[in-house]
């Protein structure tokens, strides 16, 4: 059975799909073991947020018609739900680097990221 916070990334992805040039795509990280023994990571990295894509965005007046993705990353989390270490570093990296990153507790939250 699914918990809230999936529940809640289910919701909010379902209602970021409906905002125009939001593209955003379910990281899960982690890693597993092969039945002869090796190990396989996958996802972005530890710490990277639940949800990982891009925002399209029209920019400056020289590039007028153009558009640019800038890359989103949005840590889904419950109420009570605590950010870890590791979490808020990739988080403040994204916003450092010009990227859009939060903490989303909402599908609001989590849309007024992405505008």
């Amino acid at each position: 059975m699914a918990n809230s916070e999936t529940i809640l990334q289910q919701n909010i992805r379902l209602a970021l799909g409906k905002i125009p040039g939001v593209r955003l795509f379910r990281n899960n990280v982690g890693q597993a073991e092969t039945s002869d023994g090796r190990v396989i990571q996958y996802g972005l990295c530890r710490g990277s947020s639940d949800l990982v894509g891009y925002v399209s965005t029209e920019i400056t007046p020289d590039m007028v018609g153009k558009r640019v993705a800038i890359f989103t990353s949005i840590e889904i989390k419950t109420k009570h739900g605590r950010v870890s270490e590791l979490q808020q570093n990739f988080i403040d990296r994204v916003q450092f680097d010009g990227g859009i990153a939060g903490v989303a507790r909402s599908i609001e939250e989590a849309e007024a990221l992405c505008r």
